[in-house]
């Protein structure tokens, strides 16, 4: 189970940040991402971190204002967004992933094995 928190509404430029905590055992040897779907549109990768945090990538739309990061001490992956943007305005879902590649900037939902409920993200202009 993954259990998001930290959406919420913010103004443009401004900075939130996302958690994501897994009750999962195993959670040190899942790669973790985060997704978002905004209205009307389907869900797409955001962000991703290999299993040891040696291997981090982003979508071009927020590489340089996202950071994502976790602690497999604590279970927890961590999105840190900033410069955020109304067309950053999504329901951001956290997801684990059994396999990823270094240097690969996108994942496809297919490949996610467990889902997050999902948080919002309102940014106003």
């Amino acid at each position: 189970q993954l259990v998001e928190s930290g959406g919420g509404l913010v103004q443009a430029g401004g900075s939130l940040r996302l958690s994501c905590v897994a009750s999962e055992h195993t959670f040190a040897v899942y790669g973790m991402g985060w997704f978002r779907q905004r209205p009307g549109e389907g869900r797409e990768f955001a962000a991703v971190i290999n299993w040891n945090a040696a291997d981090t990538q982003y979508v071009d739309s927020v590489k340089g204002r996202f950071t994502i990061s976790r602690d497999n001490a604590k279970n927890t992956v961590f999105l840190q967004m900033n410069s955020l943007r109304p067309e950053d305005t999504a329901v951001y879902y956290c997801a684990a992933l059994q396999t990823t590649y270094p240097g690969r900037n996108y994942y496809s939902p297919d490949e996610v094995t467990y889902w997050g409920q999902g948080t919002q993200v309102t940014v106003s202009s």
